[in-house]
């Protein structure tokens, strides 16, 4: 399923013509530190309209939320990028401050009558049938929302759709004929479904070494880092209560409630000492970092050495990324944060990636042979076979009658059924996503006399997909688009 969601993924991703706030019982997720550049205040920019922090990191959530459902619960981080959930949210606001920038150009606006209006359709905040404020204050504070934070976002969503009613997308009644006309092709069928368990191959050493032999530079071991580091323990020192009542007042936004509003200091006053020790701890680890490189470390500072690799690494992901760019003339790496204490690391050697032997390599060999090799027998099965075959007769298909289809799952069904209708050809085999073949022989066809009340709409959802791919490509040559966020 993760395979198919991948290459599939840019019809899964939530674009801006659908865009809603789906925060509610969606929790916060988030995804570890960034470094910016000089424009901290935003990681993005897009003609006049800037993308900050936050808004990156509510768009992640909502989609890690969207993906979660789909997958029923079974979604993680290490899926979430797979699926490049990072830059799909970046894309998404990217391309919803394109279109607020177009708003922009034609002087639109949303007004707080329209926000009200919109805020009482949304159901998750009625009570009894009825809009309740109390209940909407609640739901917003435990997803770390503000009202105005929540109403901003309303309004962009609200915005956007106001710039694009200024473009309609319309259904020309020829295009209902064509679509009509295609939906009511019905074709009358014998196939037969052929799997990988209808072919045999030879799982002989002899056989598997030779279709190594012929890849083996697809085997490679892992890099390996030799490494010598430096750890700089946390400080805890005892800060005077001016010095907490100094800093308290110097990053006040750094302590909020789940309200937004700012903690008081003596409630905060245990972060505030643990923000202070992390700062004084940072600034220790600075100062070693430099002595490290110039090679004036204090006699009392040990070093220690160890060797990772991208499948033994005790870091983060973006922790062995930047270990994989050191060179020998550029081999240290600034003070990183892991468990409370900070590492300067020195790069020693690099092992570079070697082929591995056939036998290191088997394991990972095997089961691609077994894959490959009864791919390319089935296919070799399939051709062997489509001109003549017993199999299952039909009685006349449209595209939509996936459940004629009883041996194939519904979406398996739809795949062939997708395949057959712009087939050329009368006799043949088509192959499935799932890797099950299909052979068929059309036995007869005809028009049917079908209405489809539905081919409106369906004709206004693929013209306005193309039309607003256009859009966006427009958009993006009279915007320019700056993005300050490393790692994206």
């Amino acid at each position: 399923m993760i395979t198919w969601m991948q290459r599939h993924k840019q019809y899964l991703m939530i674009t801006i013509w659908v865009s809603t706030i789906a925060f509610v019982g969606a929790g916060f997720v988030g995804w570890g530190q960034y470094s910016y550049g000089d424009k901290a205040g935003a990681i993005a920019k897009v003609g006049e309209i800037e993308i900050t922090q936050g808004e990156l990191q509510k768009t992640y959530s909502n989609l890690y939320g969207q993906y979660n459902e789909m997958f029923q619960g079974e979604f993680d981080e290490e899926k979430a990028k797979q699926f490049g959930l990072q830059k799909q949210a970046l894309n998404q606001l990217t391309q919803q401050a394109l279109i607020l920038n177009l708003a922009a150009s034609y002087d639109l606006t949303v007004n707080d009558d329209e926000v009200l209006v919109e805020l009482k359709t949304q159901k998750y905040f009625f009570n009894n049938g009825v809009f309740d404020k109390d209940l909407y204050k609640q739901a917003l504070s435990r997803n770390n929302l503000t009202t105005k934070e929540y109403e901003d976002g309303l309004k962009k969503n609200l915005l956007i759709q106001k710039a694009l009613k200024l473009l309609p997308v319309k259904t020309l009644e020829s295009e209902s004929k064509v679509i009509n006309a295609v939906m009511n092709i019905a074709d009358k069928l014998n196939y037969k479904i052929l799997s990988q368990d209808d072919v045999q191959i030879d799982m002989s050493d002899e056989s598997i070494k030779n279709f190594w032999t012929s890849r083996k530079q697809n085997f490679m071991s892992e890099s390996t880092y030799e490494l010598e580091y430096v750890k700089q323990a946390k400080i805890e020192e005892a800060y005077t209560s001016d010095e907490i009542s100094a800093y308290y007042d110097e990053n006040k936004n750094h302590f909020k409630g789940v309200d937004g509003k700012i903690t008081p200091l003596e409630e905060a006053r245990e972060k505030v000492v643990a923000e202070l020790s992390q700062d004084a701890t940072k600034k220790a680890a600075l100062k070693t970092y430099i002595a490290y490189k110039k090679g004036n470390l204090d006699k009392d500072v040990s070093t220690q050495t160890q060797t990772i690799s991208n499948s033994n690494n005790p870091y983060n992901e973006e922790v062995f990324q930047n270990i994989s760019r050191l060179t020998v003339t550029l081999p240290y790496l600034k003070p990183v944060l892991v468990n409370d204490e900070y590492v300067i690391i020195q790069l020693l050697k690099t092992n570079a990636a070697q082929v591995k032997s056939y036998e290191d390599a088997k394991s990972e060999v095997l089961p691609l042979y077994v894959e490959e090799t009864k791919k390319t027998k089935l296919i070799e099965l399939a051709n062997s076979s489509f001109a003549v075959f017993q199999g299952k007769t039909t009685d006349f298909v449209t595209t939509s009658d996936l459940d004629k289809f009883t041996d194939l799952s519904k979406d398996e069904a739809q795949d062939f059924l997708g395949k057959l209708f712009i087939s050329k050809k009368k006799n043949s085999f088509i192959a499935l996503n799932s890797g099950k073949l299909v052979l068929y022989n059309i036995l007869e066809q005809k028009m049917l006399d079908n209405k489809n009340d539905n081919k409106g709409d369906t004709i206004a959802g693929l013209k306005s997909d193309i039309f607003n791919q256009g859009l966006i490509k427009e958009l993006q040559l009279r915007y320019k688009t700056e993005i300050f966020l490393k790692g994206l």
